[in-house]
């Protein structure tokens, strides 16, 4: 399949659909949570969607608009224009992400992708563009019910033991023919749990691909007659997933992390960024592990960041500087480990930006670098440190989200509101709810 990495205008895509004979034009645009949502238009009604935008009920979705006030406007984004890959030629099929908007053509406050734009708007007039490399974790099972493994391969296993490489190399293939460049992949720690890295992109940018990636990588493994999955942790007693996040801010074409007279090569600006990280972190986890399930993973001993430290070469801390190599100051960046790959990117990236900044606005003070395994440290050890570790549970992390002001910022009144409140719910049918782990261990002795 030919890589189509061109962006595209409303003219460009309107003859692409006519050229191609495109039968179907899909809108995508997620709800507060990150689930993507779509509905068809034929071509005839294409150029009205750009120039309007094309009607749908907000009360239906997710943390949108109440029934008294649902109506909304999809307006496609031409240069999101992408033919999806794996329907059939015979019915050809595009798709293209979506701006939401109200009635009148501003945007809709409670749109993710609105939320993460206009968090980049700010930044962009101070002249930074925000770039993104995630690692994206996910696990193939035999089917959608049961986490029953196809393989008992481990880290970088070789293909004997991958049952998954034919799956990653397709679904390789079919990104690249959406304009989604690959980095590598692999095997991961965990039984039939495998690892795709996206190469670096702007924020914004990014974020679509990251939805776009999930719907890939889903849609191969069902041609395979399995099932893929990125909830966090599926399996006990293995890793969990997660989307380690590399970012950088660059002015121009100049990196403003990188300083070569800095004994880490580090600017001030970069380390500021990663101490606003660090103090912000346990306040934006509920936006970075927005799942009950989320918090079966971040915890110690399973090479989950849960530790509020930062490093170079250990992966036990929470933010990871990578080793500067001479001649590649561009690729100076750091690594925030406790994302998962099932958090809505557009909110976390946002949230992510905020903490950073603040953190290199008001210059705060970077601790020392913590390069010996935290996980090993006593308690004691950890104390006199200074490290501190992420909320432990969904209910912890709200609770620490609804109190800050950085997420409320960073999100706006509305995603905010409706998102904490989504949360309690969640947080309180797992509470109520009577596990088989209960009934195991209460069922049979009390």
């Amino acid at each position: 399949m030919k890589k189509d990495t061109k962006r595209k205008t409303k003219d460009e895509v309107l003859e692409v659909v006519a050229n191609l004979e495109v039968k179907f034009v899909r809108l995508w645009f997620t709800d507060i949570l990150g689930q993507l949502k779509s509905f068809a238009i034929t071509p005839r009604e294409l150029e009205c969607a750009f120039d309007e935008g094309m009607g749908f009920d907000g009360s239906s979705i997710q943390g949108f608009a109440r029934i008294d006030e649902s109506d909304m406007l999809a307006k496609p984004d031409p240069s999101t224009f992408q033919i999806v890959p794996w329907r059939s030629k015979e019915s050809t099929v595009a798709r293209m992400f979506c701006d939401v908007l109200k009635p009148d053509g501003s945007p809709y406050e409670g749109d993710p992708r609105y939320i993460l734009k206009k968090n980049l708007e700010k930044l962009k007039r101070e002249g930074f563009t925000f770039y993104i490399g995630p690692e994206l974790e996910y696990f193939y099972f035999k089917q959608n019910n049961k986490p029953e493994v196809l393989d008992q391969g481990g880290y970088f296993d070789l293909t004997t033991l991958d049952a998954g490489s034919d799956l990653r190399r397709d679904t390789i293939l079919t990104l690249e023919a959406m304009g989604i460049e690959v980095e590598y992949s692999h095997h991961e720690v965990a039984p039939s749990q495998h690892e795709i890295d996206l190469r670096y992109k702007d924020a914004l940018t990014m974020a679509d691909q990251v939805m776009t990636y999930r719907i890939v990588v889903k849609e191969i493994a069902q041609q395979y007659g399995c099932y893929a999955t990125f909830m966090p942790k599926p399996i006990f007693g293995v890793n969990g997933s997660g989307m380690h996040v590399h970012q950088s801010l660059f002015k121009g074409d100049k990196n403003a992390f990188f300083d070569s007279k800095d004994e880490y090569y580090l600017s001030e600006f970069c380390k500021g960024y990663i101490a606003g990280l660090l103090r912000h972190s346990p306040e934006i986890t509920a936006i970075t592990n927005q799942w009950v399930n989320s918090y079966k993973r971040l915890v110690a001993g399973y090479e989950a960041p849960v530790y509020i430290s930062w490093a170079r070469r250990n992966r036990s801390t929470l933010v990871r500087v990578p080793m500067y190599k001479p001649g590649k100051e561009k690729a100076t960046r750091i690594e925030f480990r406790s994302p998962d790959p099932a958090c809505n990117p557009y909110l976390a990236f946002s949230v992510m930006l905020a903490a950073g900044l603040d953190g290199a606005k008001n210059k705060y003070e970077l601790p020392k670098p913590i390069e010996k395994d935290v996980y090993g440290m006593s308690e004691e050890e950890k104390a006199k440190e200074g490290i501190e570790s992420l909320p432990g549970s969904l209910i912890e992390a709200i609770a620490l989200s609804e109190q800050s002001e950085l997420v409320r910022e960073a999100l706006g009144d509305h995603v905010f509101k409706n998102f904490i409140t989504s949360k309690k719910v969640e947080w309180d049918r797992y509470r109520i709810n009577v596990s088989e782990w209960e009934l195991q261990k209460y069922l049979g002795v009390l």
